[in-house]
């Protein structure tokens, strides 16, 4: 992918993920791309969802719940790569409190204003949103203990430059814990081109030993990944059709050849890593 691709890309994916934190903030519409049971608040249980103000979890279009992966302890310093309207900021904050500190890193505008919202309505104070890019962590070296993402790594063109700054921010002994998703084989190229299936998080998605790879050669060991869901047909229709009014995306014709295509490749995934110790 050259750099002038990379960018239209990231222009596509700040803009839809823009039109998401904008459709939380008006009345009686919920954002784009929450598939019931694929993406969004109901990946996070009852008591979760008490504990955060509903605009974090109407806007949440992540695939799974990394706070809980990563087992978060009191004291420790988090760093959420595409942190989007906060929610698992806000629950990782509550969680290393009160001695610990959580940071959200977001390069949308529309979804900064309304984490840092968020935050003001939950009360939380250690936390900060950071405007930035997961390829550009905007922390210093050996800062940070944990770091969380969800469902975001998977839309970035340059997954190397992700993981290498990932193992720069994290101290020693410092983990990762990623909700993601990750394909079970690699996609055709013709849908590995579809901008519109790259904003709808399937066409950047690493087949599974690609991204264990690509974490062990930025430096990672204890590499697991580990599948939570493997979507099924009915599934990947509903994702391929919210993507489907895109220029970019498959035309009616091909939906159905698309979503053939896709059966049976397509799951979310934990992911756990570690930085090896001094």
């Amino acid at each position: 992918m050259t750099t002038q691709d990379a960018d239209q890309l990231r222009e596509a994916v700040r803009a839809r993920y823009a039109e998401a934190a904008r459709s939380v903030q008006a009345p009686c519409c919920g954002p784009a791309g929450a598939t019931e049971g694929v993406f969004g608040r109901t990946l996070y249980g009852e008591d979760v969802s008490a504990a955060v103000p509903e605009g974090a979890l109407a806007v949440s279009l992540g695939c799974g719940n990394p706070t809980l992966l990563a087992d978060l302890r009191p004291g420790e310093v988090v760093l959420d790569l595409g942190s989007g309207g906060g929610i698992d900021v806000l629950l990782s904050a509550r969680r290393v409190a009160p001695d610990g500190f959580a940071y959200g890193l977001d390069m949308t505008p529309e979804m900064l204003e309304l984490a840092r919202r968020n935050q003001t309505e939950a009360g939380v104070t250690n936390a900060e949103f950071l405007a930035g890019t997961i390829e550009a962590v905007p922390l210093p070296d050996r800062s940070v203990d944990v770091i969380i993402s969800n469902c975001v790594v998977n839309l970035s063109a340059d997954k190397p430059t992700v993981f290498r700054e990932a193992f720069r921010v994290l101290r020693p002994g410092g983990r990762v814990a990623i909700s993601d998703v990750v394909m079970r084989r690699a996609l055709p190229d013709s849908l590995q081109r579809l901008v519109g299936l790259w904003t709808g998080c399937i066409a950047g998605a690493l087949p599974e030993d690609d991204y264990r790879r690509e974490l062990e050669l930025a430096g990672f060991v204890e590499v697991e990944i580990s599948p939570t869901n493997v979507y099924d047909r009915d599934r990947l229709a509903r994702m391929v059709q919210e993507v489907s009014e895109s220029a970019e995306a498959p035309s009616a014709d091909d939906l159905e050849a698309t979503i053939a295509a896709l059966d049976g490749a397509v799951m979310s995934a934990y992911i756990r890593a570690a930085k090896p110790g001094l």
